[in-house]
């Protein structure tokens, strides 16, 4: 049994938290990971981890990487993955990558990346933690690791949690999403996925309520909503009205929606940029079930870890001061 190999990946901010970073670093390896890759997290350019070119080539690399890595994990969100999309060699990652086992992490920027993919190459992805916010946070959230694990090991995995209201639902179509603001900034271009019949899943972070509603809006004006099967809300962190809102949340914003929207809406997914978090693979088949105030979303169809790799046991997650 090997342990899993873990090549770092910075294509959008630099990592200004290096207590965080080296936590996650230290985490992942006291877990029995290999972290290679780990020059990405001295790169800075302006507000980037790195040039373009530089930023780029970490995903790039994969595509002529002698041996694979088991993860290639994003080490942190911020901006900079959108000015990739046309450097990418699709052609390349889809011949090199398509059918093994190696696993795309991330979440937030990672978003575009992450339609990208699945548009031009066809490979399923993770939208999951990553490695300052999450591996790296100053206590390390027992549901990210766990369900983490459970996610990229299990050829069918699922996610339960509670959510408002008395709707009963049991429906299946393609899951996918992930940031709504990196969504929305790609309806139009030719990296936005034409999926239809799916079940799609958001969440944002320092967005105030009415940029919120316009961002959804947008999804509906645009027929995206309508397409699907669901609509999944994920966290909205740090998404507060300002006084001149008179009280206008995130929950008459999510209200609005659900007045035009044809689709049913299901809250309380932990997804986003908060410490609880479930890994969820964008762009494979999928069930959603809502009953008696619980909803649970079971997926199949991700690559997982090769299964000669020994995988860290949940439960065990270690605490690194």
């Amino acid at each position: 049994m090997t342990s899993p190999i873990i090549r770092l990946i910075a294509p959008s901010g630099y990592p200004h938290d290096h207590d965080a970073m080296t936590r996650g670093v230290a985490r992942l390896r006291a877990a029995g990971c290999t972290v290679d890759g780990t020059a990405v997290l001295d790169r800075v350019e302006h507000r980037f981890a790195g040039s373009d070119e530089a930023r780029v080539a970490d995903i790039n690399a994969l595509a002529t990487a002698t041996t694979l890595p088991d993860i290639a994990l994003s080490v942190r969100g911020g901006y900079g993955a959108t000015r990739l999309l046309e450097h990418i060699q699709y052609d390349a990652l889809r011949e090199r990558l398509a059918g093994t086992n190696t696993l795309l992490v991330g979440h937030s920027d990672f978003t575009a990346i992450q339609m990208a993919l699945h548009v031009k190459c066809g490979l399923v992805t993770f939208g999951g933690p990553m490695l300052g916010p999450d591996f790296g946070a100053p206590e390390l959230n027992g549901l990210m690791w766990e369900h983490f694990w459970h996610a990229v090991g299990e050829p069918e995995a699922a996610a339960a949690w509670a959510t408002p209201g008395d709707a009963r639902l049991d429906l299946e179509g393609p899951l996918w999403g992930g940031n709504l603001a990196m969504l929305c900034s790609l309806l139009g271009t030719p990296y936005f996925p034409a999926i239809d019949g799916g079940i799609l899943f958001v969440e944002d972070v320092g967005e105030p309520p009415f940029r919120i509603e316009r961002l959804l809006y947008q999804l509906h004006l645009s027929g995206v909503l309508d397409r699907q099967k669901a609509l999944v809300l994920g966290h909205f962190t740090h998404c507060r009205p300002h006084s001149y809102d008179n009280g206008y949340d995130t929950e008459a914003a999510f209200a609005q929606i659900a007045r035009v929207a044809r689709i049913p809406i299901v809250h309380g997914l932990p997804f986003g940029h908060e410490a609880d978090k479930f890994t969820l693979p964008f762009g494979v088949p999928a069930r959603l079930q809502v009953a008696d105030g619980q909803a649970s979303l079971t997926f199949r169809g991700h690559p997982t870890l090769a299964g000669a790799v020994s995988r860290p046991i949940p439960g065990t997650f270690p605490q690194i001061p």
